[in-house]
């Protein structure tokens, strides 16, 4: 077992994971080996432990009935979430990562999560090479890691390094639904980089899609989206319906359950239909 995944019983369930959860997160996962849902769970759990660096205390709840008990525990597996000695968090059933990293990363941040954000800082402070040198890290460092992907290609849209977004962003592919969706929202953020760069303003919908693609490009979504919706008003079918089509790329980017895709997607409904 690695070591930051434990095995707890009744005996030290308090020092092992309320005292430990002072010092770091403790995710306790209470299972049996009849439960087929938990072994489902179990490499997801020690995967995400080692990435995330939380400790993992496995509770077998038939030989632990009484803290099951005490927790209420009434269907496995049953997954708890400790910080500074309070239970923060819980899920019931094998969730699908994405959905579990979610929960997680309420918490708890990765190494990726924080070089992201440095390299974010970075950005805004107008040392590109530092940023560069962050991304390049990254990407060599966690090759597979779908956030480090999409995080490293939204920078590299900033700085230009178009070609370099494609081949990264092709690494996602159509069957990771949880991914996909964003990865091909970013694609098309390239061609809106293009525009914000590069559009000449002949006419007032050409200077909305390069005012909303600027703003686009520099994560204002609010502006992008007005100046989006401010086309779709004048003339729908403006460059291929390009207005519609880059609110959907926002959309995408900001996911479903974003106070802005869900303001936005109304009001878009109201002009398209």
């Amino acid at each position: 077992m690695a070591n930051n995944v434990i095995d707890v019983n009744e005996n030290n369930f308090e020092e092992m994971v309320i005292e430990q959860s002072y010092k770091n997160p403790v995710v306790v996962d209470f299972w049996a080996p009849w439960c087929g849902p938990c072994q489902i769970l179990k490499p997801v759990l020690e995967k995400l432990a080692k990435e995330y660096g939380f400790t993992l205390a496995k509770v077998n709840t038939d030989e632990n009935q009484s803290i099951a008990f005490q927790y209420g525990v009434s269907g496995i597996p049953d997954v708890r979430i400790f910080v500074n000695g309070k239970e923060v968090d819980k899920f019931v059933g094998a969730l699908p990562e994405p959905q579990i990293r979610k929960i997680i990363e309420k918490y708890i941040k990765t190494d990726v999560d924080e070089l992201l954000e440095k390299a974010e800082m970075e950005f805004m402070a107008g040392n590109r090479n530092k940023v560069e040198e962050i991304i390049n890290y990254l990407i060599s460092k966690y090759p597979d890691n779908k956030k480090a992907i999409l995080g490293a290609s939204k920078l590299l849209i900033k700085l230009g390094r178009l070609l370099e977004t494609e081949e990264l962003l092709n690494k996602i592919k159509e069957y990771e639904k949880d991914y996909y969706p964003q990865a091909q929202a970013l694609k098309e953020l390239i061609k809106y980089k293009k525009y914000c760069e590069e559009l000449k303003e002949d006419n007032e919908l050409d200077k909305l899609l390069k005012e909303g693609s600027c703003a686009l490009i520099n994560d204002d979504y609010k502006t992008a989206l007005d100046k989006f919706l401010k086309i779709v008003q004048i003339d729908k079918s403006y460059r291929d319906e390009v207005g519609k089509k880059a609110m959907v790329s926002i959309f995408n980017l900001l996911g479903e359950g974003n106070p802005l895709t869900k303001e936005y997607r109304r009001k878009l409904a109201m002009w398209l239909y």
